[in-house]
């Protein structure tokens, strides 16, 4: 008796399973979301959404950090556009909201990161990538020493071959 209880109980938690809990379709909800999250400040985000049953027509997503609005197009099922964050944004969360032609709504957050960027590596190194002329400095004073050493080899040698 109580094995049966057991494979009922099995049987109605595939069942729930099975027919219960069906995923939703891409185009049967509406949502929005901006990629990458977080962005860097000056560049640029892709905007994906749903806007339920109505992806055959343009929609609208508006943000404090994007310069206007951004219009969304049907593409393989779900609506996309892409803008670019300017560098001027200050960092912080942003709200991008979504308006659909049906009037359904949706909204997301992104966050905005603003980290200053070097424009050109540090100075490190005597080679040639050294600043200036200190890599030219470098070879020309190479040069003299080596040329020096085989000097200073060729006379003392001489000198020793001499018998002095």
């Amino acid at each position: 008796m109580r094995g049966r209880s057991v494979l009922a109980m099995l049987a109605l938690v595939a069942a729930f399973v099975l027919f219960g809990a069906a995923p939703a379709s891409a185009g049967e909800h509406t949502f929005i979301e901006v990629t990458p999250n977080p962005a860097q400040a000056g560049s640029r985000v892709d905007i994906r959404a749903s806007c339920d049953k109505s992806n055959n027509r343009q929609a609208t997503a508006t943000s404090d950090a994007f310069n206007g609005p951004v219009f969304l197009r049907p593409d393989n099922g779900f609506l996309t556009g892409h803008t670019t964050v300017p560098g001027s944004t200050k960092p912080g969360d942003y709200r991008v909201d979504l308006r659909c032609d049906n009037n359904k709504t949706a909204s997301t957050t992104l966050t905005v990161l603003n980290m200053s960027q070097p424009t050109k590596g540090p100075a490190t190194g005597g080679g040639g990538t050294a600043v200036g002329r200190t890599g030219s400095y470098l070879l020309i004073g190479g040069v003299v020493a080596v040329s020096l050493a085989i000097g200073f080899g060729f006379f003392g040698n001489r000198r020793t071959g001499n018998g002095a």
